[in-house]
């Protein structure tokens, strides 16, 4: 399948990811050159005895690269996530073991379930059963393919802190401080009353907030979520964060926002 992708199946990855088939024809036709930029580029990994279809492999790829669509022209974009080759699929929600250490310098070990995972330049893990899902969930605003490439953006200057490599010029910045600065002024705001409304809704019984409680976790993962309802669920998206479409507008640059991105 990397040579071509066959009509039928590119048809029915658009029929199983509504929010991929409202794009626009010269999105859909770039987001699949990507897709099959993409496919040659990785290798997939089934997990637990799960046997990765051409359909599996496609509808992971397309959701990849989604937000890929206007951060170059071609097939460049790709160099996002050229830091790993792997893939690996489950078919639901796995066990992870991890390791830390507290202030007195004593190891500790513990398991934690996870849904996926994105690993500072090694592989993407991810479960069937939520990408397979990513229809119902975009209602939610939620994605997990785009919650772990997203991490990969953040991860591309070598530090997950929620904000990717920004352009040069970013919303009008005249330095790189400034444009980073004007980021993380916005994306802090956002945070924080993020956190408080689910607070509110926790200890007090407030209306919960529309976003996954999970992006409070820390701002990488704010992000990453954020990511997630602005790719699926823009007019959610865009009710709760009005503060965060311009930013997000200026960095993915969907048509009809900024002027197309010089390489």
């Amino acid at each position: 399948m990397t040579k071509s992708i066959p009509e039928p199946l590119w048809q029915h990855t658009l029929a199983s990811f509504p929010f991929l088939a409202q794009l626009g024809d010269a999105d859909l036709a770039h987001l699949r050159e990507l897709s099959l930029g993409f496919l040659a580029k990785k290798e997939f990994h089934g997990a637990a005895g799960l046997a990765i279809t051409d359909a599996m492999a496609l509808a992971i790829a397309a959701q990849a690269c989604l937000p890929l669509l206007h951060l170059a022209t071609g097939i460049k974009a790709l160099a996002w996530y050229d830091d790993f080759i792997g893939i690996v699929v489950y078919p639901g929600e796995m066990i992870a073991h991890r390791q830390t250490q507290d202030a007195l310098g004593v190891h500790h070990d513990y398991s934690e379930v996870i849904a996926g995972e994105a690993m500072h330049g090694g592989p993407i893990t991810l479960n069937w059963h939520d990408v397979a899902d990513a229809s119902r969930s975009a209602r939610q605003g939620s994605n997990l393919v785009i919650h772990e490439f997203a991490h990969k953006l953040d991860m591309r200057d070598g530090v997950a802190n929620g904000c990717p490599p920004l352009p040069s010029g970013f919303m009008g910045a005249k330095t790189a401080g400034v444009g980073h600065r004007i980021w993380q002024t916005a994306m802090q705001f956002e945070y924080s009353k993020f956190c408080e409304q689910l607070a509110l809704h926790q200890r007090f019984g407030a209306d919960a907030p529309w976003l996954d409680a999970y992006a409070a976790s820390s701002p990488p993962e704010f992000f990453a979520v954020a990511c997630e309802a602005y790719f699926v669920n823009r007019v959610f998206f865009a009710r709760d964060f009005e503060a965060l479409v311009p930013l997000f507008d200026a960095f993915f640059r969907p048509p009809g926002t900024y002027s197309s991105r010089q390489d």
